[in-house]
């Protein structure tokens, strides 16, 4: 219990133990998202006590009698030069809970008496807030502070990403940034991840803003085909190695999968497998299966059809990018303890990372399903909505399967995913509702908004409303990860950001600097004096 607490207001009206509305000061009004305490009679523990319940503005409202829309201008001058003042102002508050013990951990729970209408309202001590929001040291990631509180910082519960995490915001409103703040904590804690890095945001995570290495720098490691046109130079980077896959690994199920040819075309796949028979025992490529089938193709009879069909279908191989000298490992390269391995996809053609994001993902299932890596494993999954998408774009990929077996089993063998993605509405739904936690940035679109909606049972009406007007960097996280529903400024990243936005205004000064282009300013008389 605490003594000493500053009053803020008075409950009026209706009160339920979910919500309520207060009378408050204009000149001491809390804010949306503020925190604030009431008092309820509760049972604890089999015996009644009073509680502090914490609750949370979610909404202001200011209004008057005298200060009506049905008078003119003049009115309402004479009124205000009277100093007639007779607004009043409201606060709607949800509540968020109270704290008890269980098992020795804390808890939060949830009144279950109405609150009433004259009792006071005050304005949460910060003690007694940063308790809803703290872990211990092994248990807590650190995400940020509140956004009502910047002296408050919200942690993040280790054990709420057993059952998958979604991070979802429109372009722009710091999706990879908060994901890089995750990642960054991971590896403080000795994790094991792995990232999918469509577009090369993570490949800095060894080095700090200012591109110098940190003390986790030899604990980051980025995977990149030597035939990616990825946006970054391999020089520029840390602990680079080659991520490839030797055609003749493959099996001719492998080949077959890639190439999209369907299971119940089981004479095209016979052909394939004859054609592999003749190229054993050495290194061949995808020219060399090309040819045999030709050869085949030739011999005339059904089978010669098969095999012109199995030629047709493979020929698009050739524009995969990933086929190289020989296979990386995920066992002994990508998946290191302790290690975040970044695969950097930058520049490959949609089926490359398709394939690569299929082969990978379903290693590290197996190897955590066999038992034969023994730590758990977080997976992220940047631009999620192209490697698992909704049914209703009718689009297939390869990697589709594998992360709906992750999302709907992954957490029985210690496989994490952090699915994020800008596009809810484009995500594969099963895929998206298996994510018991989101961290929800900024989203303006109504599609995926509802698409939010629906994936999520936590977030309210009246959170979903407040999305379009988060601020770059602002968050409201739901579910598993925190105690309860809370909006956040997500902290600065120690490390480099790979995905930030290009300083228009730097580069092109640095255009002219290099070009020794001079730079004039422009009045109007000057324009019409050139004419």
């Amino acid at each position: 219990m605490y003594s000493s607490l500053r009053q803020v207001g008075r409950i009026v009206e209706e009160a339920t133990p979910e919500s309520f509305i207060f009378v408050t000061t204009k000149q001491d009004h809390p804010p949306k998202y503020e925190y604030v305490l009431v008092k309820s009679r509760e049972v604890v523990a089999g015996e009644e006590r009073e509680v502090d319940v914490l609750c949370q503005v979610t909404g202001v409202v200011s209004r008057s009698d005298a200060y009506s829309s049905r008078l003119d201008l003049e009115s309402l001058e004479r009124i205000h030069e009277a100093g007639i003042d007779d607004a009043n102002l409201l606060c709607a508050a949800r509540t968020l809970g109270y704290l008890a013990e269980e098992d020795g951990r804390k808890v939060v729970l949830m009144p279950r008496r109405a609150f009433f209408p004259g009792n006071p309202v005050y304005l949460a001590p910060d003690d007694f807030v940063r308790e809803f929001f703290s872990y211990p040291g092994e248990e807590g990631i650190r995400i940020g502070s509140l956004v009502s509180r910047r002296n408050v910082d919200v942690y993040l519960s280790v054990n709420g990403f057993r059952r998958h995490v979604a991070v979802i915001a429109q372009t722009g409103a710091g999706k990879s940034y908060t994901v890089g703040v995750i990642l960054e904590e991971l590896l403080r804690l000795g994790a094991t991840a792995v990232v999918i890095d469509p577009h090369a945001d993570y490949v800095f995570l060894s080095r700090d803003r200012d591109m110098r290495r940190h003390e986790y720098s030899d604990r980051v490691l980025v995977f990149r085909n030597p035939n990616s046109t990825g946006r970054y130079d391999p020089s520029q980077m840390d602990n680079v190695h080659e991520l490839t896959v030797k055609f003749s690994d493959l099996s001719a199920e492998d080949v077959a999968r890639i190439a999209g040819i369907p299971e119940k075309w089981t004479n095209v796949r016979k052909a394939i497998r004859d054609a592999l028979d003749k190229l054993r025992g050495r290194d061949y490529t995808i020219d060399d299966l090309l040819g045999e089938l030709e050869k085949m193709s030739r011999g005339g009879g059904k089978e010669a059809a098969y095999a012109s069909s199995a030629y047709n279908h493979l020929v698009k191989l050739r524009k995969f990018s990933v086929f190289g000298r020989y296979t990386t490992s995920v066992k002994d390269e990508i998946l290191k303890p302790g290690h975040v391995s970044v695969l950097d996809l930058s520049g490959l053609n949609d089926a490359s990372q398709d394939y690569i994001v299929s082969t990978v993902l379903e290693e590290i299932y197996r190897l955590r399903y066999s038992g034969e890596f023994r730590y758990p494993v977080f997976v992220v999954v940047e631009e999620a909505h192209r490697f698992v998408p909704s049914k209703a774009s009718k689009r297939s990929t390869m990697s589709s399967e594998i992360i709906n077996t992750i999302a709907a089993e992954g957490r029985k063998f210690g496989v994490f995913l952090i699915l994020v993605t800008q596009r809810p509405s484009k995500i594969d739904a099963d895929a998206l509702s298996q994510c018991n936690s989101q961290i929800i940035l900024r989203i303006t679109n109504p599609s995926d908004q509802r698409a939010v909606a629906e994936a999520s049972e936590r977030l309210g009406e009246d959170l979903m409303r407040d999305l379009p007007g988060l601020n770059v960097g602002e968050a409201i996280i739901v579910g598993e990860l925190t105690r309860v529903p809370v909006v956040v400024k997500v902290r600065r990243r120690f490390t480099r950001e790979g995905g930030a936005d290009i300083d228009l205004v730097a580069e092109l000064r640095r255009a002219r600097e290099e070009l020794s282009l001079a730079s004039r300013t422009y009045r109007g008389e000057d324009l019409l004096s050139e004419v």
